[in-house]
């Protein structure tokens, strides 16, 4: 069996937040995952590889209620906090993914920096097995910041792009 990637990380964590399970446990020869509905809850072997709940929703990537992960592959990134200035609209990640910001390797960005957009304009893709996502701006406005390079895994509700709101 091959190493699990972090897509299918985030495919058993999707599989779990849509589920009414209250726990799932998954033991391999490389790593364990635990989740959990219950913040108290503790993964079955309790050894001290279990993160406290804080670390170990963060290291996911994924959004879990309250899940626990015992192992978490160090190839995901963690969102940072992006503080949103007062007047700006924060673009929103729709779910978790790879985030990109040219709809094909070699094309021009969907927006830059400085960059006059509508409401309807494209601003990046969300990827997740070969599933695109189109994100739009939902404002019109000028993109202030690109909060992700291009290829990262982003988290559900992850701040992508900030836009100074046209007045």
């Amino acid at each position: 069996m091959s190493k699990p990637t972090p897509a299918d990380i985030e495919n058993l964590v999707e599989m779990f937040n849509r589920s009414d399970w209250e726990e799932m446990h998954l033991k391999t020869d490389d790593m364990e995952i635990f989740l959990s509905n219950d913040a108290n809850a503790r993964a079955p072997s309790a050894s001290a590889a279990v993160p406290p709940l804080s670390a170990a929703v963060a290291a996911v990537s994924a959004p879990a209620p309250a899940g626990a992960i015992a192992s978490a592959n160090p190839a995901m990134p963690v969102a940072t906090t992006v503080s949103v200035p007062d007047g700006m609209v924060a673009v929103l990640a729709p779910n978790l993914g790879s985030f990109y910001r040219a709809p094909k390797p070699g094309a021009p960005p969907y927006v830059e920096v400085g960059q006059t957009i509508t409401a309807a304009t494209e601003v990046c893709l969300i990827e997740v097995m070969k599933l695109f996502t189109p994100v739009k701006a939902g404002v019109d406005g000028i993109v202030r910041e690109v909060c992700v390079n291009d290829g990262e895994m982003v988290e559900y509700e992850q701040v992508l792009v900030i836009i100074e709101p046209a007045s």
